[in-house]
């Protein structure tokens, strides 16, 4: 049995403001170690190599993060998540210089389109999995109903990609929404970070809408909760995504946002918690034993890209594992594209995805239920994902 080395390249923030994003990465990754050292392909015995370079939360530098995998390490695969412009960047460039790449956290539309294709487009080097903006529509959808809302749904979108995506008439709300008798109200595109939501609450006032949705930062949805009820209104619930999917402890920018928040009563999508009933195909983990460890050995709360980081090492390996030749790059692309795996986010199939290069996950939703150690993300809606108990019940604002 002979032997030939390999190399796993990581693209992680581990400093800037996406930080608190690289944390769960740079865990699974010490934690799977062991798994990765060497890896079996056929008769074959290959040491691994893992390299891990810091995107600094900046496109420009993680550009040339992946230069230096590609180039200075030899890289036969590269791993990223998170970042709305980091992670568009580091799939571009891997695209570019012909380097196979899996990355997740970013909604499949917003990574096609800022990629510059349209659905349909096949991507040779560069594999995503996530969801949908219309799963998180649906999702939102049910948590509304919950709620007892059948009012206009008042949208707090921003003026860049994600906010525009949102507003798309084929890839956005409103398809999935207005189907189920949902009227959305657009308060206005603002920028980020904004300076006030004056307008964005005039007219909220002025059509009546007591449920709100969004893509907000934190910082940003605490400011617009903080003006509305200085107006004198309160939403019944918010709906948000994005940095709100995360513990506020982790990623509030300010003080006071984490309380604002809470009393906000803010509901969000759930794409991986330890109640999901799934196992590792790796090293055998379930999501419980996953959440439990990481809280243990870090001291801090589990947040929701903990599985999707294992679920990223899982499916370098099994690629590597199973490439013709995994010291052939065109051979882990091609390896990856016919990839059908159970990882501890789920099961994952590129060969039907809703377009080439794309494994989709399920959702369900949660909301933020405060609790005597923080808040704590309760399952609440799981219609589209009834693998996945439920946790506590949806509980607006009174």
């Amino acid at each position: 049995m002979s032997s030939s080395s390999l190399c796993v390249g990581v693209v992680a923030p581990l400093t800037g403001r996406l930080a608190p994003l690289g944390s769960p990465l740079s865990y699974v990754l010490r934690r799977l170690a062991p798994h990765l050292a060497h890896i079996r392909n056929g008769t074959r015995r290959h040491d691994v190599t893992v390299v891990v370079r810091d995107s600094r939360s900046d496109p420009g530098a993680a550009r040339q993060a992946v230069r230096d995998l590609a180039g200075t390490d030899g890289a036969h695969i590269v791993l990223t998540m998170a970042g709305t412009r980091v992670l568009p960047a580091v799939t571009a460039a891997c695209e570019e210089i012909r380097v196979p790449c899996v990355s997740t956290t970013f909604p499949w539309q917003a990574y096609v389109h800022t990629r510059g294709a349209g659905a349909g487009h096949r991507f040779r080097w560069t594999y995503h999995f996530a969801w949908g903006l219309d799963d998180i529509a649906a999702v939102f959808t049910d948590l509304w109903e919950l709620a007892g809302g059948r009012g206009p749904i008042g949208c707090l979108w921003n003026d860049d990609l994600q906010g525009g995506l949102l507003r798309h008439d084929r890839h956005g709300f409103a398809p999935v929404t207005s189907p189920r008798g949902h009227t959305l109200v657009d308060l206005g595109a603002y920028g980020e970070p904004a300076d006030g939501f004056q307008a964005q609450v005039g007219r909220m006032r002025e059509h009546g809408a007591d449920l709100v949705t969004s893509a907000a930062t934190a910082t940003d949805l605490a400011l617009f909760h903080r003006q509305a009820r200085a107006a004198g209104l309160r939403p019944r619930l918010i709906t948000c995504s994005r940095w709100l999917t995360y513990p506020h402890t982790h990623t509030t920018p300010a003080p006071g946002v984490h309380g604002e928040l809470a009393d906000a009563r803010v509901a969000t999508l759930v794409y991986w918690s330890p109640g999901h009933p799934y196992r590792s195909d790796l090293d055998g983990t379930t999501c419980a034993q996953l959440a439990r460890a990481y809280q243990q050995d870090t001291g801090a709360a589990w947040l929701q890209p903990l599985g999707l980081a294992h679920a990223l090492v899982e499916t370098a390996h099994h690629a590597l594992a199973v490439a013709d030749d995994p010291t052939d790059r065109a051979s882990v692309a091609q390896a990856l594209a016919g990839t059908r795996l159970d990882t501890i986010a789920g099961h994952l199939d590129w060969t039907r995805g809703p377009t080439p290069n794309i494994a989709l996950l399920p959702l369900a939703g949660g909301q933020w239920h405060p609790g005597p150690q923080g808040p704590r993300l309760a399952v609440v809606s799981n219609s589209a994902h009834p693998d996945v108990p439920l946790t506590g019940e949806l509980t607006p604002a009174r």
